[in-house]
């Protein structure tokens, strides 16, 4: 998907869900979710190339693939969790919302805890 379909998509799906927001409002609700899921899915489509550039990049400067899964992961936690927040506020549940956020927030701490040890462990084998 392109970022014209994308923004068509959204325009439709914003324009169906004002029409729906006066008389049955969690219809409106539920097409705005919706159409959000349908651009989240375009942009996995898309996300390929950016795995692709970043094995290449970690391939060129020798870099651990577990520390390209690791970054990857972060990336897909950071989206997830932002996009599944986004639709909880746009529903009207920010704590929900908030919730989602500090939630992928420790995820993302919990991941990079072994990266953290490897770049203190790193930096004491300098300093010996």
């Amino acid at each position: 998907m392109g970022i014209v379909q994308a923004g068509l998509l959204g325009i439709a799906g914003a324009l169906l869900a004002v029409q729906f927001k006066s008389g049955r409002s969690e219809y409106s609700i539920y097409i705005a979710a919706g159409v959000s899921v349908l651009i989240f899915l375009g942009i996995l489509g898309q996300f390929s190339v950016f795995l692709d550039a970043i094995y290449e990049i970690a391939g060129v400067i020798n870099l651990d693939s577990s520390y390209v899964k690791t970054l990857v992961k972060m990336i897909g936690i950071t989206y997830t969790s932002e996009f599944a927040s986004s639709i909880c506020k746009d529903a009207g549940y920010q704590t929900i919302a908030v919730q989602i956020e500090i939630f992928g927030k420790l995820m993302i701490l919990v991941l990079s805890i072994p990266v953290v040890l490897t770049v203190l462990e790193t930096i004491g084998e300098f300093l010996l």
